[in-house]
Order: C-alpha cells, then structure tokens, then sequence
C-alpha cells in the first residue's frame, strides 16, 4: 500500500518527518563528517526557518508527545535478553592414556 500526503509518496518516516517539518531531516540534525562551514551554513538556514516559524518547536514537541502517548503500550513491548550463562569451576579434560 501507498501512503501520500498532498502530492508526495511517502515511503519512510524521514519523509513524514520532512514533510511535517518543511525541510529535511538533516537540516535539524546535521549530517556525519559535516565540516565546520556547512555546519555554520545549515544551523544558519535553521534559524531562519525558526525566525520564521516561531512555534514550529512547540508543534513539533507536542506531536512527538501525542506520538508518545498513542504508541506508549507498545514501546514498552519488549522481550528480556537471555542472560549469558558462564561455568565455574574446572574444565574437564580427556587425558588420553
């Protein structure tokens, strides 16, 4: 099944998240091995956005919350990890005759 919002495909939650937002993921998060310049360049893009839409983080932080809030019984769904056994005591040994 295809989801789409208005015109755009969406096929992974990056894309809700950038369509939801107005700009891409990694404009807010940044980007592995990122230099200083466009570190500069992309928190700068950033706060104009933000000048912009002054109450863009509260929207955000209270759809992360209501997210929270439907998806909370499941997050909490998770199954123990088997607990690593060791032997103490003496390795037996074959001693050969």
């Amino acid at each position: 099944m295809k989801s789409f919002i208005g015109l755009h495909q969406v096929v992974s939650a990056d894309d809700y998240i950038e369509l939801a937002l107005g700009a891409p993921v990694e404009l807010w998060l940044g980007v592995e091995g990122e230099s200083e310049l466009e570190r500069a360049a992309r928190e700068d893009a950033a706060r104009d956005i933000l000048a912009d839409h002054p109450h863009l983080v509260d929207d955000v932080s209270r759809i992360a919350a209501e997210a929270i809030e439907a998806f909370a019984p499941t997050l909490g769904n998770v199954a123990p990890l088997a607990r690593a056994t060791t032997r103490h005591g003496r390795a037996s040994r074959a001693v050969a005759a």
